[in-house]
């Protein structure tokens, strides 16, 4: 029977979803065949593991030595990404890493999808997989010796690793986390505590346009204000391209990192950015992809699906601040997003009049209430549906009006493999047909993988 701190020699023969390495036992007993899954360990590797967990017919182990390395496995850049939360796999080959996001969508559709017969696009990697993020979320807090921290949290953890340099953030993250920590020491600004609740600086979030260069930092604070203001706006506005310096009151015990009420301390509320013609005016709440170039690469293949004929309506539902929708109105007769989020659809509707167009409409609400409201009361249609949800995917009502409307194209953009291969059995078995899946990688040397498919209606 396994039990926790046995220790095995074990070959590496899988990847889970989570990056995590996955092997077999091999010696002969009652316990061969049983599975270990491995933080840090490759397909290819042999490795001295430790069990940490253990369950009847599987287990978790920690990677206590290398023996032999994977042919895929390559130094990762950072000196951090063990124990940083960010980056899981760049320990990872490249190509590989592209090879396994791929493969991990592929194997979702399959399996939980129960989908056959589609095209699947040669996955679109980075040229340059690093620093690649335009938007830094810095959890801010003190180590065992009191000093001042900044970094990103430890996987699975509210354990913050102080990070002097990110391989895939903006270098100038690195000019604008130091000024700010300086500004914080000199003038004695406690950071968050999140045992206590006490502490006034939670978060740092920065935001750079990547065409525009312009440069947002907003203070997630407890407290309504912050002392010697001025001193701040001065070591700040010293950088170049410095656009907006806000606040962001969250005075909540929570693990939620924004709160509603946003101030400006000095220039816009906002920094402008393009993604390909089409620009876009950006605040602290605005949802807005971490990685342009291929964002624009994401959008494009979005548009590439819909097929926008003249004259046709989309309905593009989670729709944020309007990215995607914009996007189609370039092509679209009619444009109509949806957002639960007030602050999203009124950049959105900013958005729209920044980029002078106006066949596009925004409404306030749930998707899966709004569109069935406008269907059911208004006899609204569509000839395309895009949908960019989060992670948990659709609900079920959005699914079943989606059904109900009939659109000619559903062009799904999915954050989730697991969540969009639901998504896709339950409108493959009600009319539709998976034609194209095309994977983008949008997040390098992390596991996560942005996914595009395009359903057509069957033809009856």
């Amino acid at each position: 029977m396994i039990k926790k701190n046995d220790e095995f020699i074990l070959e590496i023969t899988d990847l889970g979803t989570n990056g995590e390495g996955i092997g077999k036992l091999t010696q002969e007993g009652e316990d061969k065949g049983y599975t270990l899954f491995v933080k840090d360990a490759l397909i290819g590797d042999c490795v001295r593991v430790k069990v940490i967990k253990s369950k009847k017919n599987y287990g978790y182990g920690r990677l206590m030595e290398i023996l032999t390395p994977s042919p895929f496995r390559v130094p990762a850049k950072c000196p951090v990404s063990r124990t940083c939360g960010g980056c899981q796999i760049m320990h990872l080959d490249y190509k590989e890493q592209l090879r396994f996001k791929e493969n991990k969508v592929r194997n979702l559709l399959e399996r939980v999808g129960k989908l056959q017969d589609f095209q699947m696009l040669p996955i679109i990697g980075m040229k340059e997989p690093y620093y690649y993020r335009n938007k830094a979320q810095f959890p801010v807090g003190k180590n065992k010796e009191g000093k001042i921290v900044m970094g990103f949290y430890a996987g699975h953890t509210h354990s913050i690793v102080d990070t002097e340099h990110c391989y895939i953030q903006h270098p100038l993250n690195e000019i604008l986390v130091h000024k700010i920590k300086g500004w914080m020491e000199e003038y004695s600004v406690e950071p968050y505590n999140e045992s206590t609740g006490q502490g006034l600086v939670r978060h740092v979030l920065t935001r750079i346009g990547e065409s525009t260069g312009q440069v947002m930092v907003c203070l997630v604070i407890n407290g309504e204000k912050i002392p010697h203001a001025q001193e701040l706006i001065g070591i700040l506005t010293a950088v170049e391209g410095m656009t907006s310096i806000c606040l962001n009151i969250n005075r909540e015990k929570t693990n939620v990192i924004l709160g509603d009420k946003v101030e400006t301390l000095w220039g816009q509320p906002y920094i402008t950015d393009y993604i390909g013609k089409i620009a876009y005016q950006i605040s602290p709440l605005s949802f807005y992809q971490v990685n342009p170039r291929q964002t624009r690469i994401l959008y494009e293949t979005a548009l590439k699906f819909a097929a926008l004929r003249p004259g046709e309506v989309v309905w593009d539902l989670y729709c944020g601040i309007g990215t995607i929708s914009l996007f189609l109105a370039q092509t679209a007769s009619r444009v109509c997003g949806v957002e639960i989020v007030p602050q999203a659809i009124d950049d959105a509707r900013s958005n729209a009049r920044l980029n002078h167009m106006e066949n596009v409409e925004f409404f306030v609400g749930k998707a899966e209430e709004v569109l069935p409201r406008e269907y059911e009361s208004n006899g609204i249609y569509a000839d395309v549906i895009v949908v960019d949800p989060p992670r948990k995917g659709c609900d079920p009502e959005l699914l079943e009006c989606m059904v109900k409307m009939a659109p000619n194209r559903i062009v799904y953009v999915s954050c989730d493999p697991a969540t969009l291969a639901r998504d896709l059995n339950y409108l493959s078995g009600n009319g539709y047909r998976v034609e194209k899946v095309q994977c983008v990688d949008m997040f390098g040397h992390s596991v996560h993988v942005e996914t595009v498919v395009l359903m057509s209606k069957v033809k009856e």
